[in-house]
């Protein structure tokens, strides 16, 4: 049960044979064409360069616009930023240069995706301000800005998600933004809500915690993995967000399990045996030793399966 969540965003495509017969033809055309190898080699990397622009048009292009709405006033065009930022991620999925340059861009502050989620989605928020006769009489006009909906931070949590998938810079400045935190105050916010809010939320968890020392150790320091079985724990709770939290306890010891270093969730395995009892905690142990070399339809399924055991070994313990 090895972290390895890319695939599921996107798949590397592969030549089939009617590409292999079309690159034939291409190379036939070149012969025939009579051109020397020194032009065919420079035509070749004029429209390789050609290529490089396009898409670096396309990938600023799609940022800017997604974040211009993102960062809107008003809920309704920051859900559709949103929806347009995760629908942009999933297309660069499966292109090695288009992830290099969404991971280049990342670098320069004004299409900083993170920021703009945590400067506006996602940010906490605070006391209502105490309206004073200067806001009513005053010159300048009081800035409103509509709170987030709970189906506008599901769409922040899933574009955050995928900016720590693909780069792992974005994590790092998320990190910044107190990022972890802020999750696991959404998770008791939205504790009695909707299943695919609560989803979201321990998705992005995994994505940060991935290869990240530092989000690691602010979710130690938060207490999460108590949390996350208070919220197994909970016969109350929806079972879906059960057998969710099941694949996030797999997906994190698997991850722990593969390194040897002084991570900071060194101490997982005890705290797990603590909290869900020794039964348990040896499935969940076990269960993740398994599913690395699986496709990732199957690692999937996988999953879940063993996410239903470690379930229903929870319920015999208690």
């Amino acid at each position: 049960m090895y972290l390895r969540k890319r695939e599921l965003w996107g798949r590397a495509a592969t030549p089939t044979g009617d590409d292999h017969a079309g690159g034939d033809a291409e190379g036939s055309a070149r012969l025939k064409s009579g051109l020397p190898p020194e032009t065919t080699e420079t035509v070749e990397e004029l429209v390789s360069a050609l290529d490089r622009r396009r898409m670096h048009r396309e990938v600023t292009l799609a940022l800017r616009s997604g974040i211009r709405d993102a960062t809107a006033d008003f809920s309704f065009l920051r859900t559709r930023g949103l929806r347009n930022l995760l629908k942009f991620l999933r297309s660069i999925a499966s292109s090695d240069d288009a992830i290099r340059l969404f991971r280049y861009s990342q670098t320069l502050a004004e299409v900083q995706v993170v920021h703009a989620l945590f400067t506006h989605s996602l940010k906490q928020l605070k006391e209502d301000p105490i309206v004073k006769l200067d806001h009513i009489f005053g010159v300048e006009p009081m800035k409103i800005s509509s709170p987030a909906t709970d189906s506008e931070v599901a769409l922040a949590l899933r574009v955050l998600e995928g900016c720590c998938l693909l780069d792992r810079g974005s994590a790092a400045l998320a990190h910044q933004h107190q990022a972890v935190k802020v999750i696991i105050i959404l998770i008791n916010i939205l504790s009695n809500q909707g299943t695919l809010e609560q989803g979201a939320c321990l998705d992005a968890l995994i994505s940060l915690m991935l290869e990240s020392s530092a989000n690691q150790l602010a979710f130690d320091d938060s207490n999460g993995v108590e949390k996350i079985a208070d919220l197994i724990n909970d016969e109350k709770m929806d079972e879906g967000i059960r057998l969710k939290c099941g694949e996030f306890l797999l997906l994190l010891i698997g991850h722990v399990n593969g390194r040897r270093d002084h991570t900071p969730l060194a101490n997982i395995h005890g705290e797990i045996r603590r909290l869900l009892g020794e039964k348990c905690a040896s499935l969940i142990w076990a269960a993740s030793q398994f599913g690395s070399n699986l496709e990732p339809d199957q690692r999937q399924t996988a999953l879940h399966i063993q996410a239903r055991r470690v379930l229903e070994a929870l319920e015999v313990y208690y």
